[in-house]
């Protein structure tokens, strides 16, 4: 039988990025994300229904986020559901159910972002360098809304 496990999330930070180090230097940070929903109830009256979400960013990607993004930032979210348990200090068995994020697109504007100094962070969510992956890059969502406009 296939399986298949993909997650796709556009919510605000509902705080500042957690960034810290694995002991072999490895870059991991938790995005808290809530998502809003509008819906209409029985009576036909709107409601609003949020669900919070944790994302977990490796690597490069991690000290982006870190860099860039603050509470309340608006950002896409794609990757896969991901599970882990663990033993808490009082010895009693934890787990939990995160988002293992493959791509992180901002998609706020870069005058909100932390800044580390007087500069303005870049329009893209890493800055230009030829480490860059294609998951901080728009291109791939402006091409795609080229084509849907291409189509009719």
């Amino acid at each position: 039988m296939a399986s298949f496990n993909k997650v796709l999330l556009i919510g605000n930070l509902t705080k500042d990025p957690e960034l810290r180090y694995t002991p072999q230097g490895t870059a991991v940070a938790n995005l808290r994300l809530a998502v809003n929903r509008k819906f209409r109830d029985k009576n036909q009256e709107w409601k609003e229904d949020t669900c919070f979400i944790t994302a977990v960013v490796w690597d490069k990607k991690a000290e982006n986020c870190n860099q860039y993004l603050r509470k309340g930032s608006p950002i896409f979210v794609e990757g896969r559901l991901q599970s882990r348990s663990w033993e808490d200090n009082a010895g009693q068995k934890r787990s939990v159910i995160e988002v293992r994020a493959e791509r992180v697109q901002f998609l706020g504007s870069p005058s909100g972002a932390k800044q580390q100094s007087a500069e303005v962070a870049p329009q893209v969510a890493a800055p230009s360098d030829a480490s860059t992956d294609a998951s901080t890059d728009m291109s791939w969502l402006e091409e795609e809304s080229e084509d849907k406009l291409n189509e009719s």
